[in-house]
Parts: C-alpha cells; structure tokens; sequence
C-alpha cells in the first residue's frame, strides 16, 4: 500500500471514529435520566418519555424550547433543565432519549 492509500485510510477511520463521538446516544440519555432526574422527578424515564409523541418532541427542539416542555413534564427538575449544563453537555442525549421512547414510539426504556 502506497503512503497515499496509508494516509487516506487513517484520515478516513479517524473521521469515522470522531463523528461517531460527536452524535447524541439515547443510551447515554437513558443513563442521564436515570442518574440525574429519576429521583428528582418521580417517575419512570418511560413515564418521562411517553408524556408526549414523538413529533411534539421533536418540534419542541425544532422551535428551541426542548427545556419548557421536559420542565412542563417534570416540574420539579427546572432547575436542571434551565442550567447551562444541561444546554451544552446533556440536551442532545435527552432529547434521543425521549424521542426514541415517545408515547408513539412502540419502545419501552427499561429505566
């Protein structure tokens, strides 16, 4: 293999390997649900989850206010909900979550 077809192969699993890294995982907000907000909310993450469909999930991220409508689900996790946390480390994964276990979705989450 030429040092061409080296480099090109190690730029490309590289890329694969970063953007897979930068994806939001419904596992990880599962285990966010779980971790942080369970407790505080007093209810199941399906529970959570299943509170809306998965297309009002989704325009409520569309339109930005994601954070409203978990608060209007779990009232008692505003505070998590409004923190700068949550907007830039935890929203991608708890929006997967929820949207992946909707009321619509057919999926049940074991948490």
């Amino acid at each position: 293999m030429t040092t061409f077809g080296k480099l090109t192969t190690s730029a490309l699993l590289g890329l694969g390997l970063l953007t897979s890294a930068l994806h939001a995982d419904a596992g990880k907000g599962q285990r966010l649900y779980q971790k942080k907000l369970k407790e505080t909310c007093g209810m199941t993450g399906a529970v959570f989850a299943a509170k809306h469909t998965q297309m009002e999930w989704e325009e409520a991220k569309e339109n930005g206010n994601l954070a409203e409508m978990m608060t209007e689900a779990c009232p008692e996790g505003k505070n998590f909900f409004e923190s700068d946390k949550f907007e830039s480390k935890f929203k991608e994964h708890l929006y997967d979550f929820v949207h992946d276990f909707a009321s619509d979705s057919g999926n049940i989450p074991s948490c």
